[in-house]
C-alpha cells in the first residue's frame, strides 16, 4: 500500500536556526518558510537526494506542534510521511484493519498541496504516520 518515504518531520523551537544548520553545516538545499494555517504550522523543507526533511514550528498557540514542543522543548521527530496512490482507499483499508485515522477522517490539504491524513501513533508503535496522496505524472510527449 505505501510507497516511498516522502519526508520525516522534525518539530523545532526555532525554525530559522534549524534551517540554517541544515543549509550551512550540512550543505543541504533548504526551501523558504511556508505557513500552513490548516495544520497550525510553519514549515521549511530540506531536499535530499532520496527524500525530504520537514522542519516545522507552531503557527499560533493552538498548534498541535506547540504541545509537542512543551513536552520536547529541544524539538524532535514528530512524524513520518509515506506516499500512497489513493488516500481514500488507503484510509478505508487501514480503518477496516483497526487503525485509527485522526481528526474527522477526511483528507486535508498538506504543505505540498496534496491530500493528507494522519494515523494514530498508538497504532504504529508510537510513531505518528502521515499519508500523502500522490498523483501520477502525465505521460511524457
Amino acid at each position: 500500500m505505501i510507497g516511498r518515504l516522502n519526508h520525516v518531520a522534525i518539530a523545532v523551537p526555532d525554525l530559522a536556526k534549524a534551517a540554517a544548520k541544515y543549509r550551512d553545516l550540512l550543505g543541504a538545499e533548504v526551501g523558504e518558510p511556508q505557513a500552513v494555517p490548516g495544520h497550525g504550522v510553519t514549515v521549511v523543507f530540506v531536499t535530499l537526494a532520496n527524500t525530504k526533511i520537514e522542519l516545522l514550528t507552531p503557527l499560533g498557540d493552538s498548534s498541535p506542534i506547540a504541545g509537542f514542543l512543551e513536552k520536547n522543548p529541544g524539538g524532535g521527530i514528530h512524524h513520518m510521511c509515506f506516499e500512497v496512490p489513493d488516500i481514500l482507499s488507503a484510509a478505508q483499508t487501514l480503518t477496516e484493519a483497526g487503525a485509527r485515522v485522526l481528526g474527522d477522517g477526511r483528507p486535508k490539504t498538506g504543505a505540498h498541496g496534496l491530500p493528507v491524513l494522519f494515523l494514530h501513533p498508538k497504532d504504529f508503535d508510537g510513531t505518528l504516520i502521515e499519508l500523502e496522496e500522490t498523483r501520477p505524472l502525465p505521460p511524457s510527449a
